[in-house]
């Protein structure tokens, strides 16, 4: 007798709407209270859950939902806020998850003025090699562990009220370890083990009294390279969680196991789920090596992309599987987190595109189709995937022989300036002749309601054409005229015409497609909607020129052209999975490169190539980072060749950890890079100035994530700390990055701030 079930390791928690996102800005606004949000959140959960159980699923998943991030959930859970936010018991437990959050009152440098510690937000960072971003716990050698299950017990027995057999998902020990941040060098998280063991069997045994059936356990860094010592502990820690008698699933996902295979089979747990996606070629391996009767899930539909699953394909790799074990559950990759929750409101999408794509509703269908098939039973949906799957490998739009010749035209030199960065470090400071110190800002300024009201009639035509640019103009001039009398160096035109710095780009090259309510999570209430890149990629006309002339002639003062980088639109949106990544990114670096030489011709001489995903691109596994940083670091150097050596090309990036990539940040070779650096104290500085980074560089002196405007003296005093680090002839001074999500008035407050900062260090 064969078994086959199906779950979701994970759910999108936005909604169709962005319900959480509303109801979150609402309850930060002081509009709603705190119940009313917790009814936003529960009403969302019975709708998740109503979908996944309506789809055939043998079990809903419950702990995967979370206000703000779901690692900052774990904090909560395990009774580990930091000290330093100086909690003293009153606060609701959701006041002290959004100050973890969004941090509190207003500080500068803790260790240097009286200002309370506690007062900013918990480090933010990529969720692996994905564009959501986790919040990071923070642990010493005090940090101590207590259980606040209530929240989760409390949505199990939502679940269970409505009806649902429920599986539990949890953060496993060593991941959430492992993603934590030490407050003190040299200290070891691993040594933290021993003290969160007990509370984690604590709440497997609370679990398991409830009548959960089988609890999820996620230990994604099994897909690491991880040290020896993090790989000992696993038997020891999965040993004493068996003693709880809950029924572990161990999750992995968004890599191969490789060397921990063996180690991952032979953990003391009830079920292994696999990333079936990115590690196929490891499911015989795995399935050798699980001893029976562990249940095998395997993640054959992919959690990370929006296309349509080859479900032949799928079955002839889950078959010999299914007739080896007898039993087999059947899941995404990954949490569907990372994709939109469904394409039955995109009328607008061309129906051959549409017909490609799966999203999270979608793709439990996919899921109930395989378990028919593979059960022998009548899979009427299995014709329609199969048609769909023919039109996109056969349709002509999807690649153009122009583009191709292109490509195979470009000659050796493309990637690189004409001279050397001294040389143009001269030029461009006898052409700008900008003070110690400049200051600038990322890009984007507030995206007020009359900019969304305008761009919103726009599109649905109730404002014509004309009538939007002429209030795009009035925009922009508003946003120059505010800038010069802030006092700022180096300008930016706002961007009030841009919806999203990918989208807005996407939406003027070949190739790519655009969604209605295609929204994901990025953290938080901030959600994007990634384009979906399905065909070889071409600039039609240029895309920035016209808004940008119009800013520089507003201004004596440099305004710089603002561009997005060909890895970050190749990283933030769906992309095309029938040709290799590095050439996609060419496609697009060749398109704007166009678009660099086109401001460069129109006068503009400073130029800003953004690249946030750089890092975030990275490869998990070690082994495979030269390859990719070699494609990745030549398409934008592709980008910026155009660029005379007297035209100044910046580039920004988002929170990371660079130490490790610092070569090949060198190697872009951009005359600026600004980096998000104010979260960390500028700590993310110091290996900038170990690499000796050569080119100029701007830290962020405040966190723009935050709602609370720094100081004069705050800023100074990180100003001071990069000034230990940089030569301070090679700093500039500027936010984290865009200003979009801010308002009017806490932006000039802050860059204010921000300027009289750098004239007290010119002074």
């Amino acid at each position: 007798m064969k078994t086959l079930q199906t779950h979701v390791l994970g759910f999108p928690r936005i909604g169709a709407r962005r319900e959480l996102k509303t109801a979150l800005e609402a309850f930060w606004r002081g509009a709603t209270s705190e119940a009313e949000l917790e009814a936003a959140g529960a009403a969302l959960r019975a709708r998740h859950w109503a979908l996944q159980a309506g789809a055939g699923l043998d079990m809903v998943t419950v702990g995967d939902f979370a206000f703000y991030d779901q690692v900052a959930s774990h904090i909560q859970l395990f009774g580990c806020e930091p000290a330093r936010f100086g909690f003293d018991g009153a606060a609701t437990p959701l006041t002290r998850y959004f100050a973890m959050a969004r941090g509190e009152r207003s500080d500068c440098c803790a260790s240097d003025h009286a200002a309370p510690h506690g007062s900013h937000a918990l480090d933010m960072t990529k969720w692996f090699d994905t564009n959501y971003h986790y919040l990071v716990p923070e642990f010493g050698a005090d940090t101590a562990f207590t259980l606040a299950g209530e929240r989760l017990l409390a949505e199990v027995a939502e679940a269970q009220a409505l009806g649902h057999r429920v599986k539990a998902s949890l953060i496993g020990p060593l991941t959430f370890l492992w993603l934590g941040s030490a407050r003190d060098s040299g200290f070891d998280r691993l040594s933290l083990l021993e003290k969160l063991l007990p509370v984690y069997t604590a709440l497997l045994m609370r679990l398991k009294a409830q009548g959960v059936e089988w609890v999820q356990v996620d230990e994604p860094i099994l897909g690491l390279d991880l040290p020896q010592e993090w790989r000992n502990a696993f038997e020891i820690a999965y040993w004493l969680l068996a003693q709880s008698g809950a029924r572990i699933m161990l999750a992995t996902y968004f890599s191969p196991l490789e060397e921990n295979l063996g180690l991952a089979c032979r953990l003391p747990v009830a079920g292994l789920h696999v990333d079936g996606v990115r590690a196929a070629h490891e499911l015989t391996s795995v399935c050798d090596w699980l001893a029976q009767p562990k249940v095998l899930s395997v993640g054959i539909v992919d959690g990370r992309n929006i296309w349509r699953t080859d479900l032949d394909t799928a079955i002839g790799l889950l078959a010999p599987l299914l007739d080896k074990r007898g039993e087999l559950w059947l899941a995404p990759s990954c949490s569907l987190l990372h994709v939109p929750l469904s394409l039955a409101d995109e009328t607008a999408l061309d129906p051959e595109v549409r017909s490609w794509m799966a999203f999270a509703a979608e793709k439990l269908d996919e899921l109930a189709t395989l378990k028919a098939a593979l059960a022998g039973a009548d899979a009427p949906r299995l014709a329609e995937a199969r048609a769909a799957i023919a039109s996109r490998a056969r349709s002509a739009r999807v690649h153009s022989d122009a583009v191709a010749a292109r490509v195979q035209a470009l000659p050796d030199g493309a990637d690189r300036r004409g001279a050397p960065f001294a040389a143009r470090q001269a030029l461009q400071r006898a052409r700008f002749r900008l003070p110690a110190y400049p200051t600038t800002t990322i890009g984007s300024f507030p995206q007020t309601a009359a900019i969304r009201a305008a761009r919103a009639a726009f599109r649905r035509g109730a404002l014509p054409l004309a009538d939007y640019q002429s209030a795009m103009r009035a925009e922009i001039a508003h946003a120059v005229a505010r800038q010069e009398a802030i006092g700022l160096d180096v300008l930016v035109h706002g961007e009030a015409e841009r919806n999203d710095m990918v989208e807005y780009f996407g939406e003027q090259l070949d190739g790519f497609a655009f969604t209605q309510h295609g929204w994901v999570q990025s953290y938080g209430s901030r959600c994007v909607k990634p384009p979906v890149l399905y065909g070889d990629v071409a600039r039609a006309r240029p895309m920035t020129v016209d808004w940008t002339v119009h800013a520089q002639g507003l201004s004596a003062r440099p305004v710089k052209g603002m561009l997005t980088g060909p890895v970050t639109i190749l990283q933030w949106s769906f992309v095309r999975d029938d040709q290799p990544r590095a050439l996609t990114a060419l496609q697009i670096a060749l398109a704007m490169r166009d678009e660099v030489a086109d401001l460069q011709a129109a006068g503009i001489g400073i130029i800003q190539i953004d690249e946030p995903a750089l890092r975030e691109g990275l490869p998990l596994r070690r082994a495979r980072w030269d390859a990719y940083l070699a494609w990745a670091t030549r398409a934008f150097r592709i980008t910026a060749g155009a660029a005379h050596d007297a035209t100044q090309i910046h580039t920004h990036m988002c929170y990371a950890e660079f130490n490790d990539i610092l070569p090949q940040i060198a190697a872009l070779d951009a005359d600026v890079i600004t980096i998000e650096t104010s979260r960390s104290d500028m700590a993310l500085l110091d290996g900038f100035g170990e690499f000796r980074y050569p080119n100029e560089i701007g830290p962020g002196v405040y966190d723009i994530h935050s709602p609370k405007v720094p100081d004069t003296d705050a800023i100074e005093c990180l100003l001071r700390k990069a000034a230990q680090v940089i030569p301070a002839a090679n700093l500039w001074v500027n936010p984290d990055c865009g200003l979009k999500t801010r308002g009017w008035a806490e932006t000039e407050a802050a860059l204010a701030n921000m300027v009289a900062a750098a004239k007290r260090m010119r002074a």
